[in-house]
C-alpha cells in the first residue's frame, strides 16, 4: 500500500491507486484524483459520484448497465464524462473499491 496526499489529507491507496478507506473521501480529494485521471469535474460528475458511493455503501455490484439504469446518467454520457475506462475512473474518483467486473 502507498500513501498519497490529496487536498492536504494523507490517503492510503492500494496497489492500483484506489482509496482503501472511503470515509476519507471529500469533493476536494475527488477533484485532485480526477485531474490525475484527465477528468474535469462538473456538478453532473458529482451527482454520478454520489450515486456510485451510495451504491457501493449498500454493497451493490457496480456495473455500467446499472449506472445506465440509475436515472442519473445514460451510458453514452457516462462514457463521455469518464473517457477511456468509465467505471474504473469513476470508482477511483469516488473513493470506492474497483468493481470486480473491471480488469
Amino acid at each position: 500500500m502507498a500513501t498519497k496526499t490529496y487536498a492536504g489529507v494523507n490517503v492510503e491507496l492500494n496497489d492500483e491507486g484506489y482509496m482503501t478507506d472511503s470515509s476519507q473521501w471529500t469533493k476536494e480529494i475527488a477533484t485532485e484524483i480526477a485531474k490525475q485521471e484527465g477528468v474535469e469535474l462538473t456538478d453532473k460528475h458529482f451527482e454520478v459520484l454520489e450515486f456510485i458511493r451510495n451504491k457501493s455503501a449498500e454493497g451493490a455490484t457496480l456495473t455500467i448497465r446499472g449506472i445506465n439504469k440509475s436515472g442519473v446518467v445514460d451510458a453514452k454520457s457516462f462514457y463521455q464524462m469518464f473517457p477511456g475506462a468509465p467505471l474504473k475512473k469513476s470508482t477511483k474518483i469516488a473513493g470506492v473499491p474497483k468493481p470486480e467486473s473491471c480488469i
